[in-house]
């Protein structure tokens, strides 16, 4: 099943079973424009075409190269690690963050992104409805010229989810499970030299001297936010929020999970499911 959208009404349309590649002969030819049959022809495309930015059906989804993908995991899961490495093995994908478009839309000062700064500006989170506004408008762009996209960081509740999926068809969400103690051995060996920002690992790039800032010989501290307990916390919270996320899309029969503590290691398995299914 498609679903079309009127962009300036809340309406919608159902065709059955569109074929990929669908031309305008087919759209013509679909239940949800029989009414206008007693039109001749050629004035129904001339109509079709004249109001073709009115739709949302005629987007890349309707084609069997396109494809809508997300990726779910915890924060300090190799999220990054992971996209990075699909973008470059399959170039088809392009890649999309929520916090980038909400950045965009600001900067630009679109109706939506202005929309979005008042609540901003209070200091209150951006409403689903408008989130969904900004992604679905952005989104559309690149499903519509026939590439594939992967969103990153949104949606982020089942409530999400459902209302982001009247407008774009997700079909391909990879959910790297990656133990808790994990993520907070690799988060809380941060610390930082906090006049300069810069960044030490004891895992990767520990300093000459422990505790110790190389270049100036002033003391590390550890944000609030990379402490265990406070690492805990948000973990904790992104499960309580994510695990109905993950049954929603699991029922959908459009989510695989991968488990493991390494990105390199996790990646071969995500890389042979996504060969398999974009094959």
């Amino acid at each position: 099943e498609r679903h079309c959208y009127r962009t300036n009404q809340q309406s919608r349309v159902q065709t059955q079973n569109p074929p990929p590649n669908s031309t305008m002969n087919s759209v013509i030819a679909s239940s949800a424009f029989r009414r206008a049959w007693p039109m001749k022809k050629n004035d129904l495309k001339r109509m079709l075409n004249a109001n073709r930015q009115q739709y949302s059906c005629f987007t890349s989804q309707s084609k069997a190269t396109g494809h809508m993908a997300l990726i779910l995991g915890k924060p300090g899961g190799g999220k990054g690690t992971i996209s990075g490495k699909i973008l470059k093995d399959f170039p088809m994908f392009q890649h999309l963050s929520s916090g980038d478009i909400l950045r965009h839309h600001v900067r630009e000062e679109t109706a939506v992104g202005m929309e979005a700064k008042k609540y901003m500006d209070e200091g209150t989170l951006v409403p689903d409805d408008v989130m969904i506004k900004l992604v679905v408008e952005d989104a559309l762009k690149i499903i519509e010229s026939g590439e594939s996209l992967m969103l990153d960081g949104f949606p982020r509740t089942r409530d999400q989810a459902s209302s982001l999926e009247e407008s774009l068809n997700v079909d391909l969400v990879i959910n790297l499970d990656i133990p808790t103690e994990t993520i907070v051995e690799r988060l809380s060996d941060r610390w930082i030299h906090a006049p300069s920002g810069r960044v030490y690992s004891y895992s990767y790039k520990p300093p000459q001297t422990e505790g110790i800032d190389d270049e100036t010989g002033e003391a590390l501290v550890q944000r609030d936010d990379d402490k265990p307990e406070s690492i805990r916390k948000r973990l904790d919270l992104y499960d309580e929020a994510t695990a109905p996320l993950i049954d929603f899309y699991s029922a959908k029969g459009v989510l695989e999970t991968f488990k493991g503590t390494k990105s390199d290691v996790i990646y071969v398995s995500v890389k042979e499911w996504l060969d398999k299914k974009i094959a």
